[in-house]
């Protein structure tokens, strides 16, 4: 599945889900497409799931939110380990990333 506008690129290889690009959509309804490509990744998973976010270079609220209840979905599948990947060059990245650790402990942060 591929979602891919002017702004940005969605898509999922395998277990593994890719954003990139601006994403200012605007609310939650918008982002529905996005978090349904996550969920069909999460419904195949593997024992691991990739979020690459490293090339993501804006994100607002809305879709923040979107990451963080899907952060939630997969800490209701006990048997899913999730990894995010982001860029210590992407200042909302830095920020906000690390507060997924507080909906999942568990979960692999690697920003680089």
């Amino acid at each position: 599945m591929e979602i891919k506008t002017n702004d940005f690129h969605a898509w999922s290889e395998g277990a593994e889900v890719h954003l990139e690009g601006m994403m200012r959509l605007a609310g939650g309804e918008a982002y529905a497409p996005i978090y349904a490509l996550m969920i069909d990744v999460l419904d195949r998973a593997t024992p691991s799931i990739i979020m690459n976010l490293s090339n993501l270079e804006y994100l607002n609220s809305s879709g923040i939110n979107m990451i963080a209840k899907f952060t939630i979905e997969v800490r209701k599948r006990e048997n899913v380990h999730l990894i995010i990947k982001g860029s210590d060059q992407i200042p909302w990245q830095k920020k906000s990333l690390r507060n997924l650790k507080k909906l999942l402990p568990e979960l692999d942060l690697l920003i680089e």
